[in-house]
């Protein structure tokens, strides 16, 4: 059986590596303001995907650019609900104005955590795609509260992995203020990716190998040697007959 795989990075938060990656993954979430970013990136992120081939779509965050939208805040599922909306609309203005149709939906930092846990803000963030376009896919992890939400409201949904962030025994990203959170090496990365696909597993931070499911796959930008990571992955998935392709609306 042959495999294919979506691979996404983050687009429009002024990270220097972030130009460079795009050449090298099928999906671009691009920042829509509310943690980095503003319209002008939004329009340049989008064109400079379109030129690449690349899939793009909406990556709304709670506001909290001091924070870079990865602070937890308590926050009500009306408050979620609106905040997606305003910036999924804004993106698919923006993007239709380009002539490109937005194909998927990336929750950012602590509003992605929180919705993933809690089914009420998941909820709230299924219900803004709902409202904006019901043909935009959800990127959710998967077995999460965010992926449940979007099947059982009748979203396409697109399960994520990581590529260069630790697991938890539970299946939970090992936090980001830990020292282990993160993975570097660009050769550890791609195996990691290669046992993901070929047997839907990936070992935890405590050694226990953990279900889980891949069908579009995260590379952070902002990791350093993020270009060399992608690379490495495209060159091992090539290597293994598996096809990277953006999933579609």
């Amino acid at each position: 059986m042959s495999l294919s795989v979506d691979l996404n990075a983050d687009l429009g938060e002024v990270e220097a590596s972030e130009w460079e990656l795009i050449g090298l993954v099928s999906s671009a979430n691009i920042a829509c303001g509310f943690h980095a970013g503003n319209p002008t990136s939004m329009t340049a992120s989008i064109v400079t995907a379109r030129k690449a081939g690349v899939a793009v779509g909406a990556h709304p965050s709670l506001a909290d650019r001091e924070n870079f939208g990865r602070r937890e805040w308590p926050v009500t599922s009306n408050e979620i609900f609106a905040l997606v909306t305003y910036q999924v609309g804004a993106f698919q203005a923006i993007a239709n104005s380009l002539g490109v149709r937005p194909n998927h939906v990336k929750p950012h930092g602590a509003l992605y955590n929180m919705a993933a846990r809690d089914p009420a803000l998941a909820e709230a963030v299924a219900h803004a795609l709902l409202a904006v376009d019901r043909s935009l896919i959800l990127f959710a992890p998967g077995g999460s509260a965010l992926a449940q939400a979007g099947e059982t409201l009748g979203l396409r949904v697109a399960h994520e992995a990581f590529a260069d962030r630790n697991y938890l025994s539970d299946g939970a990203l090992v936090p980001r203020t830990r020292p282990d959170a993160l993975l570097y090496d660009p050769e550890e990365v791609a195996a990691r990716v290669l046992r993901m696909l070929q047997e839907q597993v990936v070992r935890s931070v405590e050694g226990i190998d953990v279900a889980i499911r891949a069908d579009t796959i995260c590379v952070h930008g902002d990791t350093p040697d993020a270009v060399a990571v992608a690379k490495k992955l495209r060159a091992t998935l090539a290597a293994a007959g598996i096809e990277v392709v953006a999933p579609r609306a």
